[in-house]
């Protein structure tokens, strides 16, 4: 099985190129993909394959010709993936599968629209955020309570005071199952300056990641209405990097790097 590996501010991926769409990915080898000492490793698996090849998502094959078909490292289904789009468009330039510019990947979210050179950064339109209110989370004893933002999936957004540099996420923080049936990705926020956050993500089927694309979007929207606003540029920094985020009343989009840094034969 041929691979490749990629990240985005350190949210690590493996891409398994698959044009003729016959690759069978169980969740058990997709968790054996993932794994740090007996796989691969990474944070997910990113799926290349043609999106007229899957009924799920053929209808979006006249907007984007690839979909990715993306895995938690748990083998679970994820709708987005903010930080592996990026990923994803980034293989598809250098394997010559796209031109530099804009062009549209298809996901279980819907087609979002990418604009890329041949190199450097990668900016994503991730869509219009959907704030359904509040809920919370307990983390260490402590209760925290934040947004419910879906940028097309699922998301618990905190603004707190702890400093997120302290917290110990090395294990689940507890949520409302009624309002995540589905389970949640949840961000713990500090701001750091004017438009400026620090973020700390537990990703559902992940464990905590060093970034998470779809986290920062739901960041920006936490942060900005903890100070108010609906609109505006941010910088939400977290453990790998730092990613833009812009908010304009109607969509949001995402930009920072996406790098492919290795590939070869899988034998597992």
């Amino acid at each position: 099985m041929r691979f490749v590996k990629g990240h985005g501010t350190e949210n690590d991926f493996v891409l398994l190129p698959d044009p003729e769409g016959r690759l069978d990915l169980p969740a058990p080898l997709v968790a054996k993909i993932c794994d740090r000492r007996a796989g691969i490793g990474g944070d997910g698996v990113l799926h290349v394959v043609p999106t007229k090849l899957v009924p799920e998502v053929e209808s979006q094959a006249a907007e984007a010709e690839w979909f990715m078909d993306y895995r938690n490292a748990d083998g679970s289904l994820a709708e987005m993936c903010g930080n592996g789009v990026r990923v994803f468009a980034r293989y598809l330039v250098d394997a010559g599968l796209a031109e530099p510019g804009e062009f549209g990947v298809a996901t279980r979210a819907g087609v979002r629209k990418v604009r890329l050179g041949a190199s450097g950064d990668v900016r994503v339109d991730m869509g219009r955020p959907v704030v359904s209110g509040e809920s919370r989370t307990v983390l260490n004893g402590r209760e925290y309570r934040g947004l419910r933002v879906s940028v097309g999936n699922p998301h618990l957004a905190c603004v707190i005071t702890d400093p997120v540099t302290e917290l110990d996420l090395s294990a689940q923080p507890s949520f409302d199952r009624h309002d995540f049936p589905d389970g949640v990705n949840i961000e713990l926020i500090n701001p750091i300056g004017d438009h400026s956050v620090s973020m700390r993500v537990y990703e559902r089927g992940s464990g905590e990641t060093r970034s998470c694309g779809t986290g920062a979007v739901a960041t920006a929207v936490a942060a900005a209405h903890a100070a108010g606003e609906t609109e505006g540029v941010w910088s939400v920094r977290v453990l790998g990097g730092t990613l833009t985020i812009t908010l304009d009343g109607r969509t949001s989009y995402l930009a920072g790097p996406a790098d492919l840094v290795a590939a070869g034969d899988y034998h597992g």
